[in-house]
C-alpha cells in the first residue's frame, strides 16, 4: 500500500470509539498468534497503535481530588457496559477453554469447541442462565483489574454456576422442555458444544492439575514420557469418555510430533491391532490424530490454491510423518472405518499436491522457451514476480520428494523433478549462448530469460553450478560486444 493508502486507513481507525479499536487491535494480535492473514493484521496493527499511543500520550494529568466521594460503581454503568463490550469478561470467564477452542464451523473431532459459540452462552448466562453470579462477575470486573482476587472469585463462581445451569440442559438428568430452552440459546452448532463447555468449566482445577504436571515440550513420546502422562492424565474425573479427549488434547498440544497420541492407546491396549485399541477408552487418541491429519491437509489444500508456498515444507513434513507413523505403529485394516480415513488423508494430500507438481513444468517452459527476435517487441522483459512464483513452485517440488511415499506421490514428483532438471540445463545453455548473437532489440528480454534460468539453476543444482552459468552469461555478453566493436 502506499503511503496515502496508509493516512486513509489511519484516518479510519482513528474515528472508531475507543472500545472498537480495543477490540479490533485484540483480534488482530490473535489472527497474528494463530498464523491467519499475517500481512494485513500487522499492517492494522501498526497503524492502530500509531492511533491509539498518541491518543494516550496527551491525556492530561489527573485533576485534584473532588470534594466529595466519586460516584459508586453502581451508578456507573457506562464503565461496565463499556468492559462488557469490550470482551474483557467472557475472555476471562471462558479462559479455561482456550486449549480447546477451535474456529472451525463444521463438524468437530473430541476434545474441541467452537469459538464462535461462547459470546452466545455469554449472553445467555446475562439473561436466564444465572443472572446473579453474571452480574456479581461483572461488577467484580468493572471495580478490579483482571487479575485481582476478586475477580478470580467471581469468575469461578460464575463458571460453576454456567455449569450447572448447562448441565440441567442437557446433562444426562436434564429437565423441562429442553428443545425450547436450548433454542433460545443458539443455533444447533453451538447446543452441540453446550455438553463440553459444561465439563470444562465443571472440571477446571483437573485440567489445570494436569496441565501444571506435563512437561513443557515432550520431543519423543517414549516409554518413559508415556508412564508419567498416563500417571498425571490417571484423575477419575479426567477418565470419563467425555472428558478424556480435552485431557489428551492437552497432551498433544506438549507433543513435538501430535500423532505420537496414539502411543497412549497402544500402550493401554498392549498391543498395535486397532480391535485391541479402538476397545480401550483411549482408543479415542486415534480418532484425534486422524481428524488432525486430516485437518492439516485440508490446510495443505487452502494454501496451494491461494498460492502460499513458503512454509508447506514444515506442513509437508507433519502430515507425512503423521501418516508413516500411523501406518506403522497402527495395525490398520483397509476396510476399517480408521482404515478408510487414513487412506482418504493420502488421497486428499497426492491430489492436492499432483495436480499442482503437474503444472510446474509448463510454467518453467513458458518463461524459458526460446522465441524469434521478430516475435520479441522492443522492451519486452521476463515478469520478476512470476519467475519468483516458478522459483518457489520448483523449490516445493523439491521438498516433496523427501516426502513422496509416505504421500503417494512418489512416481509423479520423481518424474517432474527429473524433467525440471533436464529442460531446465538445457535451456539454460541455448539463452546464454543466444546472448552472443541475435537482435540488439531482443538482446533485453534474452537477458531477463537468462536471468530467470539462473534462478531456477540455483533452485535445481545448487549455488556452485548457478554462479557457473552467471558467469558463462557475462562472458557472452562480454564476446559478443568485443565483436561489435572489432566489426
Amino acid at each position: 500500500m502506499g503511503q496515502t493508502a496508509h493516512e486513509r486507513l489511519r484516518e479510519y481507525l482513528g474515528q472508531l470509539p475507543p472500545n472498537a479499536q480495543s477490540l479490533l487491535m485484540r483480534e488482530f494480535e490473535r489472527a497474528i498468534e494463530r498464523g491467519q492473514d499475517v500481512a494485513v493484521a500487522t499492517l492494522v496493527l501498526e497503524q492502530l497503535r500509531k492511533v491509539v499511543r498518541p491518543a494516550a500520550a496527551v491525556v492530561p494529568p489527573p485533576a485534584a481530588p473532588p470534594a466529595r466521594p466519586p460516584q459508586p460503581i453502581e451508578a456507573r454503568p457506562q464503565a461496565r457496559e463499556e468492559r462488557r463490550q469490550s470482551g474483557d469478561g467472557p475472555r476471562r470467564l471462558f479462559r479455561p477453554l482456550e486449549p480447546f477452542l477451535t474456529d472451525s464451523t463444521g463438524p468437530l473431532r473430541p476434545g474441541q469447541i467452537r469459538r464462535a459459540s461462547l459470546l452466545a452462552v455469554w449472553q445467555w448466562l446475562g439473561r436466564e442462565g444465572a443472572p446473579e453470579r453474571y452480574a456479581e462477575f461483572d461488577a467484580a470486573m468493572s471495580a478490579g483489574s483482571d487479575s485481582s482476587r476478586e475477580v478470580e472469585v467471581a469468575a469461578r463462581k460464575l463458571q460453576l454456576a454456567a455449569a450447572e445451569a448447562l448441565m440441567k440442559l442437557v446433562g444426562p438428568n436434564a429437565t423441562g422442555d429442553r428443545q425450547r430452552l436450548l433454542a433460545r440459546i443458539g443455533s444447533p452448532s453451538v447446543i452441540e458444544d453446550l455438553l463440553p463447555i459444561a465439563l470444562v468449566l465443571q472440571n477446571r482445577e483437573a485440567l489445570d492439575g494436569l496441565n501444571g504436571r506435563l512437561p513443557g515440550i515432550i520431543r519423543v513420546l517414549g516409554d518413559s514420557q508415556i508412564a508419567s502422562v498416563t500417571d498425571a492424565i490417571n484423575v477419575p474425573s479426567l477418565q470419563t469418555p467425555l472428558m478424556l479427549p480435552f485431557a489428551l488434547s492437552l497432551v498433544m498440544q506438549r507433543l513435538a510430533a501430535p500423532w505420537q497420541i496414539i502411543r497412549l492407546a497402544t500402550k493401554i491396549a498392549a498391543s498395535d491391532d486397532e480391535i485391541r485399541v479402538a476397545a480401550t477408552p483411549f482408543g479415542v487418541a486415534v480418532t484425534i490424530a486422524l481428524n488432525d491429519l486430516a485437518n492439516l491437509a485440508a490446510s495443505l489444500r487452502a494454501d496451494i490454491r491461494r498460492g502460499h508456498f513458503s512454509n508447506l515444507g514444515d506442513t509437508l513434513k507433519t502430515l507425512h510423518d503423521g501418516v508413516r507413523g500411523l501406518r506403522t505403529e497402527l495395525d490398520l485394516r483397509s476396510e476399517s472405518n480408521w482404515g478408510k480415513q487414513l487412506t482418504a488423508i493420502r488421497a486428499d494430500i497426492s491430489n492436492a499436491l499432483q495436480s499442482e507438481i503437474d503444472s510446474v513444468p509448463g510454467r518453467a517452459r513458458r518463461i524459458l522457451r526460446q522465441r524469434a527476435d521478430k516475435d520479441i517487441p522492443a522492451g519486452a522483459g521476463v515478469d520478476g514476480g512470476e519467475v519468483e512464483e516458478v522459483a518457489a513452485l520448483i523449490e516445493f517440488v523439491a521438498v516433496c520428494r523427501n516426502y513422496a511415499s509416505e504421500l503417494a506421490i512418489n512416481e509423479v514428483t520423481l518424474r517432474t523433478y527429473t524433467d525440471l532438471q533436464q529442460y531446465v540445463e538445457k535451456a539454460t545453455e541455448a539463452l546464454v549462448q543466444s546472448l552472443r548473437s541475435g537482435d540488439a532489440r531482443a538482446r533485453a528480454y534474452r537477458q531477463s530469460q537468462v536471468s530467470a534460468a539462473i534462478r531456477f539453476c540455483h533452485v535445481l543444482f545448487g549455488n556452485d553450478y548457478a554462479q557457473l552459468m552467471s558467469r558463462s552469461a557475462e562472458n557472452a555478453m562480454n564476446g559478443e560486444r568485443k565483436s561489435s566493436r572489432a566489426g
